[in-house]
């Protein structure tokens, strides 16, 4: 699939240099059949994992003949989940909407993949919306790319870039890599900050992964505060070196309740995996975020219209101009380097 992007991709840009006629095209016809892909529930790949790029006129000319297939009606709620690699993002979408994303122990997600799930006619009402278009993301922080400079960039454009895609964004958390996955929210956070334009709220849930104690939601409250408390912090640097006039916390830019919005989840197995038996424990937990899930939809679909595909490539392509644009604030950990940074540049200016 992604090399027939690559040929679709390069056509249109000959045909766009004046190099092909019109006439000439061979692969006019390949948005269609991915199209129907989709709607028989195909993976299709949303960012290049390779380029780090999004093939914008392939990506849009399959979501135009899908919307066209549907007989315009398209409605639909985007749910993303982000997480540092290996924390089982793909199985967690495969345990609660069903699709195959592929699934190993390293980096089996390059890029971006989205997937279709049909909302049956009764749900359609409750929700507000006839799809609900599931985005699975690259793990964050992989190995094979920190040796690379830009490896800080290349992980908050992606958040950047899904967060800002996403209605609902479950962002996945082992404990052992909670703080980088702040990092990067402090840097996403920023980068809305600097847009601008994001115009809507996306929801954030947080799964942390792998803890199988039943009273954990009441044992981790605290763990619970100081994380938004950190959030709050970095937010109102963010805002303070955009020279925002009012205070600003993290949940002005991000819908974000520490109460109802985090998740316990227990390990997939009992024991070491493959021979070892699936925990039930696993399931019933994602039964749960998923129940809640729609519950949030339903009420959020009284208060807002949703988006339908024609809307979603509007938001798409102003979103990937505004990430492309932006080149300061994606070389950075955190906020905290960022402000420091800033506060030295004035400094030496003031010498010079």
């Amino acid at each position: 699939m992604c090399e027939l992007g690559h040929f679709y991709e390069a056509e249109c840009s000959m045909v766009k240099e004046g190099k092909m006629e019109e006439s000439q095209r061979q692969f006019s016809h390949l948005p269609c059949t991915a199209a129907d892909l989709m709607l028989e529930g195909f993976p299709v790949e949303l960012i290049d994992g390779d380029a780090s790029n999004i093939p914008m006129n392939w990506v849009v000319d399959v979501l135009t003949h899908l919307h066209i297939r549907l007989g315009g009606r398209s409605r639909m709620v985007v749910i993303t989940v982000l997480g540092v690699q290996s924390t089982g993002k793909s199985t967690l979408l495969n345990t609660m909407f069903g699709p195959q994303f592929a699934v190993s122990s390293d980096r089996c997600t390059r890029g971006a993949f989205m997937t279709l799930i049909k909302v049956t006619e009764a749900v359609q009402e409750l929700l507000g919306c006839d799809f609900i278009l599931v985005i699975d993301t690259e793990g964050l922080k992989a190995p094979e790319l920190t040796a690379l400079e830009d490896s800080y960039q290349h992980d908050n454009e992606l958040a950047t870039l899904v967060i800002g895609l996403s209605d609902i964004t479950i962002v996945n958390m082992t404990m052992e890599n909670a703080t980088e996955m702040k990092d990067v929210l402090q840097i996403v956070v920023h980068a809305f900050l600097r847009m601008e334009e994001i115009g809507q709220q996306p929801n954030c849930q947080f799964v942390h992964q792998n803890v199988s104690d039943v009273s954990a939601h009441d044992q981790n409250m605290r763990d619970r505060k100081h994380l938004l408390e950190q959030l709050n912090e970095m937010t109102k640097a963010a805002a303070r070196m955009e020279k925002q006039s009012r205070e600003m916390a993290f949940s002005d830019i991000m819908e974000y309740d520490p109460e109802k919005h985090n998740w316990y989840m227990p390990g997939l197995r009992h024991g070491v995996p493959l021979m070892a038996p699936v925990n039930t424990g696993y399931s019933e937990s994602v039964c749960e975020l998923k129940k809640y899930l729609f519950e949030f939809i339903e009420n959020r679909s009284r208060k807002r219209a949703g988006k339908d595909i024609p809307d979603f490539i509007v938001w798409l392509k102003s979103l990937w101009k505004s990430v492309k644009h932006e080149n300061f604030i994606f070389s950075f950990r955190n906020s905290l380097v960022a402000e420091a940074y800033h506060q030295l540049s004035v400094k030496y200016s003031e010498w010079e």
